[in-house]
């Protein structure tokens, strides 16, 4: 199966294991667990927008840092911008917040909720060049159905 494929396939899974749970939390720690299950990415999670800062919320994967601050990190960064950025190379980003360095490649899909961003869903690899634009279209699927 392609990656499109494979992404096709979990999107109605995720959706029945989360339809009937009306907790936010809840639903994004299971889509963690799904995305990081079926692919086997490093380290799965998401942010949740507080105030000028992102607080880490449910993830899959080694300890994360905390919180991040808005324009920080590849995080902070696709938050600021409003928009996805796919990292080919984490140690090419200026800034770049090493949370472990076993991470190579990392992918940041903001979360719109009424059109203001209330989080990101930050996926990293241990291998470059790991994502692209499959991934953003369908993790940013993924991630709004947790909301």
């Amino acid at each position: 199966m392609t990656k499109e494929n494979i992404y096709q396939s979990l999107l109605p899974q995720i959706r029945e294991l989360i339809k009937i749970e009306e907790d936010r939390i809840a639903n994004l720690a299971n889509i963690a667990a799904a995305l990081k299950q079926t692919f086997k990415f490093f380290w799965v999670g998401f942010y949740i927008v507080k105030g000028n800062e992102l607080v880490l919320g449910p993830f899959q994967g080694p300890p994360a840092c905390t919180r991040i601050p808005l324009g920080k990190g590849v995080c902070g960064t696709a938050w600021k911008r409003q928009r996805t950025i796919i990292v080919p190379d984490v140690e090419q980003f200026p800034g770049h917040i090493a949370c472990s360095s076993e991470s190579k490649s990392e992918i940041v899909v903001p979360l719109f909720d009424k059109g203001k961003i209330v989080g990101v869903l930050d996926v990293d690899s241990d291998r470059p060049s790991a994502f692209d634009e499959i991934d953003a279209k369908y993790l940013g699927e993924i991630g709004l159905l947790g909301l």
